[in-house]
């Protein structure tokens, strides 16, 4: 039996094209903020909720453009495979980290701004986002 976690993920762009990537406390990958979709819960609406837990950040979920299903190994979870329904959300206002978010930082979806990567970002959410913006 697959043991997959479902997530809602944000594919979070600033106005600079940038996009924002979160490390959660103790761990070393940064990756899409976002987090487990609880029982009953529509993804977007796990998404709303949880980039209000992690970065003070208060979207509508029907602002959330609905972008696919990914999936990837589990970064901090060995053995498990994450499934992302991946949503493209604009903002233009500051976020701060909270909740169990150590560090949020903006980089240049082109490339991986030096960082870590958790393999869902680095593997399949960065490539795709760069072949959405040479359309």
């Amino acid at each position: 039996m697959p043991m997959t976690i479902r997530i809602a993920a944000a594919l979070l762009i600033g106005s600079d094209g940038q996009t924002l990537l979160v490390r959660k406390r103790g761990t070393q990958a940064f990756m899409q903020p976002g987090g487990k979709i609880d029982a009953g819960e529509q993804p977007a609406q796990a998404l709303a909720r949880e980039l209000h837990e992690e970065l003070n950040l208060q979207i509508e979920p029907s602002a959330a453009q609905y972008l696919g299903q990914f999936s990837a190994p589990a970064v901090n979870e060995p053995g498990f495979t994450v499934q992302a329904d991946l949503f493209q959300v604009h903002i233009d206002v500051a976020v701060t980290p909270a909740a169990e978010i150590e560090e949020v930082r903006w980089i240049d979806p082109m490339g991986d701004g030096g960082l870590h990567l958790a393999p869902l970002t680095r593997d399949v959410i960065l490539p795709f986002y760069r072949e959405l913006k040479t359309r």
